[in-house]
């Protein structure tokens, strides 16, 4: 790795220094965990902030600004005198010699790494998805989505609803990501064409949703499923189940049907792989989605020191051989875990293996309208699921100050829709 000088000698001597990679759920909960303790921790994020990224959709339809959905990491930790974040990539790990190099070229070196480095987008190979899609998993995904988004709209206004295509918007995937924002598309249609008096004939507009499932919400009750999908239909959305994408071109969408579908924009939200990751670096063996093999204490199996959490690790559900799904309530409990069996390991004791709690899951279709599915309990719907949905959300968001402003903007968008977030950001030249 060269002969730059590996930081973090000094620190090794006085105490274990432990590496966390990401910033992101699972990577705040080990730091959580291990802040005040006798160790020292350096958070390395390619972001100076964590991304609530359960409401990246709404900063992507003009609900919520960015910074509402943002927290730097260094006010997250600045009262632990004993977490330093580092800015940068981390691109390559040295196992034997114990060092991560970033990409400025300079080393870190750790006694316990943990890979909390997350998941990027998943194109399944499917040709022009990854060049002439709008992914959405971070808070820069969301912006250029969201001027895509109002760019489209205002050269529709500009033809003036006369356009030989319709506006047409995309969604592909059928899980909580694509069903909250399909609905969000459709409420900022609506809300431009009643506020903004944008001229666009209603008529031509139409936001679709397509999934290769039969059902909406995979990982939900059947009753959850079919209460989406009704909802959505009933709001406008024209959702196609049992439909794959065979190609993505800039203007249009082709079904492995051979229906071809013109597009101005196209939403992806069919999955996510920790593939061209960091944690390549473990090698070719992997588990589904390119995720880290790990043992049950969520240690990296076949390396010492080393630990996985969140979406980059096929993290074990705890019974019956399975693997837990890719979401932030995983992502958060195994950060837990992992940060608390790093301190079992230095103080010499045994190691607990990882048993997931499931607290159910929720989504969000729409103003009065969401799904909230308890372990035990009934299904709750509509205006109450949609309350539960934004308590849950609003508990969870980092910083009291970005509650306040979630909160206030919720309830002010609940009476009458501000303007302000319905910006396009990005120079654009006539005729682009």
């Amino acid at each position: 790795m060269g002969d730059i000088p590996a930081v973090g000698t000094e620190r090794r001597a006085q105490r274990p220094e432990v590496l966390v990679i990401g910033g992101g759920f699972a990577g705040l909960e080990v730091v959580r965990v291990l802040a005040g303790e006798p160790v020292h921790v350096t958070i390395v994020d390619k972001h100076n902030f964590h991304t609530f990224l359960p409401l990246l959709y709404q900063v992507a339809t003009a609900g919520l600004e960015p910074a509402d959905v943002a927290y730097p990491i260094r006010t997250i930790f600045g009262q632990s005198d004993n977490v330093t974040f580092r800015h940068g990539l981390v691109t390559e790990v040295d196992f034997d010699r114990h060092l991560a190099l970033l990409g400025d070229g300079a080393q870190l070196t750790y006694d316990h790494l943990v890979f909390a480095s997350g998941a990027t987008a998943n194109f399944f190979g499917i040709p022009g998805a990854d060049t002439h899609t709008k992914p959405l998993y971070t808070l820069a995904d969301a912006r250029n989505l969201r001027d895509q988004l109002l760019l489209a709209l205002e050269v529709a206004d500009v033809s003036g609803g006369v356009d030989a295509d319709p506006l047409t918007f995309v969604i592909v995937g059928g899980g909580p990501t694509g069903v909250e924002t399909a609905g969000a598309v459709l409420e900022l249609l609506e809300v431009c064409l009643r506020k903004d008096r944008m001229h666009i004939d209603p008529d031509t507009t139409k936001v679709i949703l397509l999934d290769m499932s039969p059902k909406l919400l995979g990982g939900f009750s059947a009753g959850a499923s079919e209460y989406a999908l009704k909802a959505l239909r009933s709001r406008g959305v024209d959702v196609r189940l049992g439909e794959s994408v065979a190609e993505v071109s800039k203007d249009a969408v082709r079904l492995k049907s051979g229906e071809r579908i013109p597009t101005r924009v196209v939403i992806w939200a069919a999955g996510v792989t920790a593939v061209h990751t960091i944690v390549d670096c473990v090698g070719p063996d992997r588990a589904p989605g390119g995720r880290v093999h790990v043992d049950g204490d969520l240690s990296v199996l076949g390396l010492d020191d080393v630990w996985a959490v969140g979406d980059s690790a096929a993290v074990p559900m705890g019974h019956g051989g399975l693997t837990c799904p890719q979401l932030a309530p995983v992502a958060i409990q195994s950060g837990r875990h992992c940060g608390r069996q790093i301190l079992n390991v230095l103080e010499g004791k045994q190691t607990a293996p990882f048993r997931y709690r499931d607290k159910g899951v929720m989504a969000t279709i729409g103003r009065n309208a969401a799904v909230a599915q308890l372990p035990k309990g009934p299904l709750i719907t509509g205006y109450l699921g949609w309350i539960a949905w934004m308590s849950l959300h609003l508990f969870y968001l980092v910083g009291f100050r970005n509650r306040v402003r979630v909160l206030i903007n919720w309830t002010w968008r609940y009476f009458d829709w501000p303007s302000g977030p319905r910006l396009i950001m990005a120079d654009v030249e006539r005729g682009d």
